[in-house]
């Protein structure tokens, strides 16, 4: 059985392990897709975020940026124009967690195709 870690704070997160760290950064619905589109975009507007991701409303997608810039994990970069021009890229420590992102990914695939997964309302994004 693991042993019990101690209580550690991080950014303002506390955990305890390493894996509950990288669950409250990179954890819940959103995340893991915004910075799937990332990794696999290169460079995207909020506009071109929106539209990738049918479902997520403005007020969450700027909230989730907001905390994965905080995290380290996203660049915003605001060009000083009219209309003004924003563009989020991954740090390099985003780009590392392409790997596990893309290994979730093929893990939902297989789940779906073991499960009997179907096609239901609208496609969604070719990830």
């Amino acid at each position: 059985m693991p042993s019990t870690c101690k209580a550690k704070q991080l950014n303002g997160k506390k955990y305890h392990c390493f894996f509950e760290l990288t669950l409250l950064v990179i954890g819940g619905k959103w995340k893991p897709i915004i910075l799937y589109h990332l990794a696999m975009s290169g460079v995207m507007r909020f506009s071109e975020l929106r539209r990738s991701i049918p479902d997520i409303t403005e007020r969450m997608l700027t909230r989730q940026l907001r905390e994965l810039e905080a995290d380290d994990l996203l660049i915003r970069t605001v060009y000083k124009q009219v209309p003004p021009k924003v563009e989020y890229a991954l740090t390099p420590m985003g780009r590392k967690l392409l790997p596990v992102l893309q290994q979730l990914r093929d893990w939902g695939a297989e789940y779906e195709q073991e499960q009997g997964g179907q096609f239901f309302g609208e496609e969604y994004e070719r990830l």
